[in-house]
């Protein structure tokens, strides 16, 4: 199995994040809708290598970090943070949404309850297994998960959250997750995934 880190941070407990500098790359890159060949010319790395780096296949020496650091316009330590930052993982819960007061029962009522526009989505009703998957999954894109019955764990690398009917949690999907349900009635989820085109 390939290592993800080969790289320590002075001042960060002699030891790298959870989150693998693999999913931190990519992910900054995303955030910025680069293309591994615009992130290549802005580091002089090739678009191969990127890709390698990306899948965690090749190790980046602490030069290369440092120009990926300065290409993403971020610190060093954040290729390395285990944390995510609010705007990488967004939680609502059921009392901090919205109501419907005053709504035209008759026209009908939308609410929104993530705040983020799309260029695409694609919806799904999800009956999460009573146990975590054995892998984690990602994808390009945001995903926003609500649940609509019963209640859920949602793991991402560095945390788990439990929801309960009426939450949801909004993210960018390039970060690993899983989902089971932990209520003793069947959960139901409905997820909607957002992609921009290529």
């Amino acid at each position: 199995m390939a290592s993800f880190y080969t790289v320590g941070i002075v001042g960060y407990n002699g030891v790298l994040g959870e989150m693998q500098m693999s999913i931190r790359v990519k992910l900054l890159r995303w955030q910025r809708s680069w293309s591994l060949g615009e992130l290549g010319e802005r580091t002089g790395l090739t678009k191969s290598y990127l890709s390698k780096v990306e899948r965690g296949v090749s190790v980046p020496s602490i030069a290369v970090a440092i120009k990926l650091a300065r290409a993403l316009e971020v610190d060093v330590e954040a290729l390395f943070s285990d944390e995510t930052s609010a705007a990488e993982i967004k939680i609502t819960r059921a009392a901090e949404r919205t109501g419907f007061d005053g709504a035209d029962v008759e026209l009908g009522s939308v609410q929104s309850i993530s705040g983020a526009a799309a260029k695409r989505m694609m919806p799904f009703v999800m009956l999460p297994p009573p146990e975590f998957a054995p892998a984690s999954r990602e994808h390009e894109g945001e995903e926003l998960l609500f649940v609509h019955k019963g209640t859920i764990e949602i793991a991402f690398p560095n945390q788990t959250v439990k929801l309960r009917a009426g939450d949801s949690v909004y993210f960018n999907a390039l970060i690993p997750h899983r989902v089971r349900t932990v209520s003793t009635a069947q959960a139901e989820v409905l997820i909607v995934v957002s992609y921009a085109d290529d």
